[in-house]
């Protein structure tokens, strides 16, 4: 037995008080490197650092205790139910809320507290807040909630956020500074403290008075964070229109106004979606497909741009490292392989045979010539003159078939997810090339956390508004069509490399392995995706609207699935893509991946068999 895995045992424990914090025996903890998200009882929190330095852990912890206290501590349909107007008033009730949570939790454990205050100070440091130049560039729903924590926990407001709450700070505790102080003396006490807090609105000139009727608000609660934990697995971003009254409030704002409002929420991220219960799973946890509805579509007006393609690189992966570190990072996936080995082996052998089986010799019957057939041996006997007694072999057309694998290369896919992604893309090539099947496979990601050289650019020319998408793009080529698998097995090696995976624009890298694909001479062309989120760029959502990569996502799914003659499938991992394309199946476990990769193909394959060929 070798040594414990520190990470590991980091995880298990965090999990472990998580649970005990919160008294939810039930709640799970995943880990992103994606915006973290509360979604009934399955919490994401960041990544933790392989190196656990005590800065990094504490933040994790934060985010965490965050998480536990709010499954403990607050009531959603209570909270839902308060008469507060949507938009701006219902972001700072929910501001309130959890500034609440936080000061009661940190009052009973110092742990906690300091847990809070680092996650905290973390969260400001990549928050609109601390761009704000001016009083109106503030969000005043993080302002407040941080006066708040100042009040209610005398938690100082982080260094990052200070100047920008200085600037709205006398126009808010001038307004409401008695009700403020009133309520700290309901912290334990939801429905009281709510109600106070409707008079601090009141104070603000946001007085609920003409609110809708309790509970007609209930999907829009989470206003902090739902944008973090759409209904099924708390993934980023829900689209225009998807039903939930969060979305209708935002479509009657200003343009401007709404972007402000999805950058402060998507930084938020702490509420949790309506307690309703999510669809049922079927099958091994794979999700029915649901069509996307009309109002989700994407408007035809919507332009996306781009503020820079100067920065963007397609690399082969071999470029990326040199080959003693592929070597080493193969050696590693080998590793990886050895218990998944037999499971999808199994499965690629399953889809091997149903393959072969389609370019197998199959029999013409009733032909005038050829070999007896001996079903027909009654007749030959009865009527031996009779004429269609013979059947002649003839080998099945299979189509010029050419397959790309497009992987998520960001960040949420450490660990687990990305070795069993390049596992499977790995053995699916090998078998595809024993079957004469081309196999090409990409990956996405970007070159920089929350903007690269793209940002700067952009902050060098004054922050023009609406700049588009604001990071710098890396396409990576781990083994082109034309290329041996033997050739290019090292190369899947590269997704195991740290600081490899970062974040990810769907959209354009669609269109990128689209192209690659069409440029092909083959018959037939198939476009598989596997993802396990929605677009995430924190330097394009700040600066635009906050589903805007989701918006072009859904355009350009659209125009391949209607205009393109190459079939496009998807594979989400924990995140419901059914929602955006057509043929796609959801799994729950990473474990699943490889079954539903080969289930995929096969499916694809099997709509080509001949349907009045009898096989032997």
């Amino acid at each position: 037995m070798g040594d414990p895995d520190p990470v590991e045992a980091f995880r298990q424990s965090l999990e472990a008080c998580a649970r005990a914090l919160g008294r939810r025996a039930e709640l799970q903890l995943s880990y992103t490197a994606d915006r973290p998200a509360l979604s009934g009882d399955m919490a994401r929190v960041p990544q933790p650092p392989r190196t656990l330095s005590p800065e990094e852990v504490q933040e994790v912890r934060g985010w965490a205790d965050a998480f536990a206290l709010r499954k403990r501590l607050h009531d959603s349909r209570a909270h839902a139910a308060v008469a507060v107007r949507p938009g701006l008033a219902r972001e700072l009730l929910n501001a309130a809320e959890q500034a609440r949570i936080e000061a009661l939790g940190g009052r009973e454990m110092a742990g906690v507290a300091a847990n809070l205050r680092r996650m905290t100070e973390a969260r400001m440091r990549t928050d609109p807040i601390a761009r704000a130049r001016t009083p109106e560039e503030v969000p005043l729903a993080t302002a407040v909630q941080l006066l708040m924590r100042e009040r209610l926990a005398g938690e100082p407001v982080p260094a990052a956020a200070q100047a920008a709450v200085e600037m709205v700070r006398a126009r808010v505790e001038g307004a409401a500074a008695a009700h403020f102080e009133a309520l700290a003396g309901a912290l334990d006490r939801q429905s009281d403290f709510a109600e106070l807090f409707r008079r601090v609105l009141k104070d603000l000139g946001l007085d609920g008075a003409d609110a809708p009727e309790p509970g007609a608000d209930a999907e829009e609660e989470t206003g902090a964070g739902e944008e973090d934990a759409p209904q099924d697995e708390g993934a980023e971003a829900p689209p225009e229109g998807e039903g939930d009254s969060t979305a209708k409030t935002r479509s009657e704002r200003s343009d401007e106004g709404e972007e402000d409002s999805e950058a402060r929420e998507a930084a938020m991220a702490f509420d949790e979606v309506s307690d309703a219960e999510p669809g049922e799973e079927g099958e091994d946890g794979i999700l029915p497909w649901r069509p996307a509805p009309a109002e989700a579509r994407v408007p035809p007006d919507f332009d996306y741009r781009v503020f820079s393609t100067a920065f963007d690189e397609e690399v082969a992966a071999e470029e990326l490292c040199d080959a003693e570190e592929l070597m080493r990072l193969r050696a590693y996936l080998d590793q990886q392989l050895v218990t998944l080995q037999g499971a999808v082996t199994k499965l690629a052998n399953r889809l091997q045979r149903r393959l072969m089986a389609q370019q197998s010799r199959a029999w013409d019957f009733d032909q005038e010539e050829g070999l007896l057939d001996t079903a027909r041996l009654t007749r030959v006997i009865t009527d031996p003159e009779h004429p269609l007694s013979y059947k002649v072999e003839r080998d099945t057309r299979f189509r010029d078939t050419v397959v790309t694998l497009l992987i998520d290369n960001s960040g949420s896919m450490r660990g687990r997810p990305i070795s069993i992604a390049a596992i499977s893309a790995d053995i699916l090539a090998r078998t595809l090339e024993r079957c004469g099947v081309k196999t090409e496979i990409l990956g996405f990601t970007t070159r920089a956390w929350k903007g690269g050289q793209s940002r700067e650019a952009w902050l060098q020319a004054g922050r023009p508004a609406r700049p588009g998408r604001l990071n710098d793009l890396r396409h990576i080529v781990y083994k082109p069509a034309d290329v041996p698998w033997r050739r290019a097995r090292r190369n899947l090696g590269l997704m195991m490399r740290e600081g490899l995976l970062k974040e990810n624009i769907d959209g354009e890298a669609l269109l990128w392995a689209h192209g690659r694909l069409m440029a092909r001479n083959e018959d037939r062309r198939i476009l598989m995706v596997i993802s396990d989120g929605a677009p995430v760029d924190d330097s394009t959502l700040s600066a635009n609207s906050g589903n805007y990569l989701e918006r072009h996502l859904r355009q350009v799914i659209a125009w391949i699935e209607t205009r393109s003659p190459a079939q496009l499938v998807a594979i989400g991992i924990g995140h419901d893509v059914t929602r955006y394309y057509r043929r796609a199946v959801t799994i729950m476990d990473a474990e699943q991946l490889g079954g539903a990769i080969i289930e995929q193909l096969a499916a694809l394959f099997d709509e080509d068999t001949p349907a009045r060929t009898r096989r032997r």
